[in-house]
């Protein structure tokens, strides 16, 4: 919660919230009791007045018009509504207790910044990505593999930031410890309930497993994942799959990548049109907004991967 929260760092949007979730039920003595688990998280230091503009005025590429549009207008505009980071907060309350119950199942997950607008830092290893790797990335003032890449993406913030800009990013996840035979083909794959839920934080426009996209422009001798036996268990050499096949996991990490878009809300004069008027018109986005909503996104990344493979584990 602490890691996706606002106003923690010059990186991020001034807003501070304290996102303490409060449980109303669901646990007791630290320890879940089988009830629904309720969590409030409050919106303590919001400024509805920095969204009157946006109104009448759609940002390029947010959701105000979209939204507009389906419901006629009656949405919230005031920087808390559906179309908001702000949802993420709760996303991560659930993950972080998704978390918790799958290293009891000796799974493991973690996320770092593979990218930011032209810097790009060193890729986990899909065959062999371990628990060093996590402790290397848990240890970065921002989450990258290697120290040096986290101050490169630091600067690249700063620049969009002083420029007014934004710029987007890449997240590669990994989930290690997890077992062979989660998930079902076709509709309900274990690809199909992360890339689900990942779809659903806002600025998300791509994701891909293991080797991707790249793989469409190789041959299958080049991208086939051989077997081998290691003692009494049966891996891969390589693992271009994302380990995932056929929608059900093979006991390989689980690996995936999200790409997101560079936040729409900047303070570049852009062209926009007004809906009252029916006319073209200009917008200079107000308010408090981050330059970068990749850093604060690593961690609802993980919670959504949680989620989903948490999910398939009890499915099974």
């Amino acid at each position: 919660m602490l890691r996706r929260a606002p106003g923690r760092s010059v990186l991020s949007t001034a807003r501070r919230e304290a996102d303490e979730p409060e449980i109303l039920s669901g646990l007791a003595d630290g320890v879940t009791c089988g009830a629904p688990m309720a969590i409030i998280i409050r919106n303590n230091d919001a400024r509805p007045a920095d969204y009157q503009e946006i109104r009448d005025i759609p940002r390029p590429s947010h959701a105000d018009y979209a939204a507009h549009v389906k419901y006629g207008g009656c949405h919230d505009a005031a920087g808390g509504g559906h179309f908001s980071g702000r949802l993420t907060a709760p996303l991560c309350a659930a993950g972080g207790v998704c978390l918790q119950i799958l290293r009891c199942y000796g799974i493991d997950i973690c996320a770092h910044i593979l990218s930011i607008g032209g810097v790009r830092g060193d890729a986990l290893d899909p065959a062999a990505v371990c628990e060093d790797d996590f402790k290397a990335i848990r240890a970065n003032p921002l989450p990258a593999l290697r120290r040096e890449t986290a101050d490169l993406i630091a600067e690249t913030i700063k620049d969009a930031r002083n420029a007014k800009d934004s710029v987007g990013g890449v997240i590669e996840c990994a989930a290690i410890g997890v077992p062979a035979g989660l998930g079902n083909p076709i509709f309900d794959g274990v690809e199909n309930r992360i890339a689900g839920v990942v779809f659903g934080i806002p600025g998300v426009k791509g994701v891909e497993f293991g080797g991707g996209f790249a793989c469409a422009g190789r041959r299958g001798s080049e991208v086939n994942d051989s077997f081998y036996m290691d003692s009494d268990t049966v891996k891969t050499r390589t693992n271009y799959s994302g380990g995932i096949q056929g929608g059900i996991t093979n006991g390989m990490p689980v690996l995936f990548r999200a790409a997101f878009k560079p936040a729409p809300s900047i303070g570049v004069e852009q062209d926009s049109v007004s809906l009252s008027r029916a006319a073209n018109a200009v917008l200079t986005v107000r308010g408090r907004h981050d330059p970068c909503i990749v850093p604060r996104a690593v961690p609802c990344v993980e919670a959504a991967a949680a989620a989903a493979l948490l999910d398939a584990y009890l499915d099974r």
